[in-house]
């Protein structure tokens, strides 16, 4: 089965937690304190693999989750930090968030990596929070949580040039009469279900890979038959290679073939546009093949027009159609689809950075509950076993303004204040 299309769950490992400890040896009075910080949690990283063609594996493991890193140790001891989650991916990957529709990375060639979630940083222990003031804090921090997210992952087959038109046009037969490529072909009204990919070398030893993409139908653009199975694979191709049915057998006219599938391009995508397009009137062995040609060039009326007659059952003229591709493709660029978003901009790969610290809503039971990704953040990251920690946590409430937040949404002495699964009350 050929997956070109999954949805997976990808979590960051949390960090370690930062212990508490003092140093206590024989002779050392007031040793003070001693806790070690948590590791780092891993990420989780997509590297390519060029052994890979589909998504399959995903479709038997939808959950990602990096291990988290290990807590501080007395005597000052760091925690480890975890090994990176690495996960292979086939190459043509496209990773999305599938709450914004942010292209979070495009994955192309062998070996290139993208990290999808960050892991957690580890806590700090009690040394780091020595102060004159307070030279023996009972005060850490457990580790930070990774991200979490959702994403979906687009399989868009890696050709220069991609075989279009319509069911039965003999996009197969001609991808398997130039190259080694073995495609199923039927002489019945058969359409290709997925990508095949095949290696063409002219004669001059040039060489370039090509996909026969799955037929096209009116409607392509909305999902209608294969849809978007198909129009997303020619995303990535430099040239399209238009394949018309000169034959007239089944009663269709090869201009409106050619028109329809053009306006499912464009409609698609309006960038599919902008490549270069080399028309092929093929099985030009039947009877009214001439004859059906000089009209669709009559009717196309475009002098400039790639128009290559050929059989590919006869093999005839497929050699010309091969040097003009090749040519074709030494001058023309590549087309990025995706605007990806440098990394470093944290705001755009990892959404919650960029929200409000807090918001304050009510519950059904009259609870006020606080909800935000820095809000809750600081509340995972505080030990409530130590009451330094929890005057802390209090202080940085304060500080982003929950207070006076909650007063403005009318919370009194005593209210019920809800963060998470934990409640608390309100204390003027």
């Amino acid at each position: 089965m050929f997956v070109d299309h999954v949805k997976i769950y990808v979590k960051g490992g949390d960090g370690g937690d930062g212990m508490v400890a003092f140093r206590r040896e024989k002779y050392i009075a007031y040793g003070g304190p001693a806790g070690g910080d948590g590791g780092k949690g891993a990420d989780v990283v997509f590297v390519v693999d060029e052994g890979l063609r589909t998504l399959m594996d995903f479709r038997y493991q939808r959950h990602f989750k990096a291990p988290r890193g290990e807590h501080g140790g007395s005597k000052s001891m760091h925690g480890k930090s975890a090994a990176d989650m690495v996960v292979k991916v086939p190459p043509g990957t496209v990773v999305m968030d599938v709450e914004t529709g942010t292209i979070i990375a495009d994955l192309v060639e062998h070996g290139q990596t993208a990290v999808i979630a960050k892991g957690g940083r580890g806590g700090r222990g009690n040394c780091r929070f020595a102060t004159p003031q307070n030279p023996a804090p009972e005060l850490s921090e457990k580790g930070e949580p990774g991200v979490d997210r959702e994403i979906s992952l687009e399989l868009k087959v890696l050709a220069d040039a991609g075989l279009v038109g319509f069911p039965s046009v003999g996009k197969s037969t001609l991808l398997s009469v130039v190259s080694s490529a073995k495609p199923k072909i039927a002489d019945y009204h058969f359409t290709t279900l997925v990508p095949n990919l095949g290696m063409v070398e002219t004669e001059d030893h040039r060489g370039f890979a090509l996909a026969d993409l799955p037929g096209l139908i009116e409607g392509a653009h909305e999902g209608i038959g294969l849809g978007h199975q198909f129009l997303r694979h020619i995303e990535r191709t430099r040239v399209i290679i238009h394949v018309v049915d000169m034959s007239g057998l089944e009663g269709r006219d090869p201009y409106e073939d050619f028109i329809t599938i053009n306006e499912e391009l464009a409609q698609y995508n309006l960038r599919l546009t902008e490549r270069p397009q080399i028309i092929v009137a093929n099985k030009m062995d039947m009877p009214d093949a001439e004859d059906n040609l000089r009209v669709f060039k009559e009717k196309l009326a475009n002098p400039d027009a790639l128009i290559f007659p050929i059989s590919a059952i006869t093999r005839k003229g497929l050699d010309e159609l091969l040097f003009a591709v090749v040519d074709l493709l030494e001058v023309t660029p590549e087309f990025p689809m995706h605007e990806i978003k440098d990394e470093e901009e944290h705001s755009v790969l990892y959404k919650h950075e960029s929200e409000v610290d807090f918001e304050v809503t009510r519950d059904d039971d009259g609870a006020f509950v606080l909800s935000g990704y820095t809000i809750e953040r600081l509340f995972r990251m505080t030990d409530f076993n130590f009451d330094q920690s929890v005057r802390k946590f209090a202080r940085q409430m304060r500080g982003m303004g929950v207070d006076d937040a909650l007063r403005e949404r009318g919370a009194k002495d005593g209210d019920t204040v809800r963060i998470l699964e934990f409640e608390f009350e309100f204390l003027e």
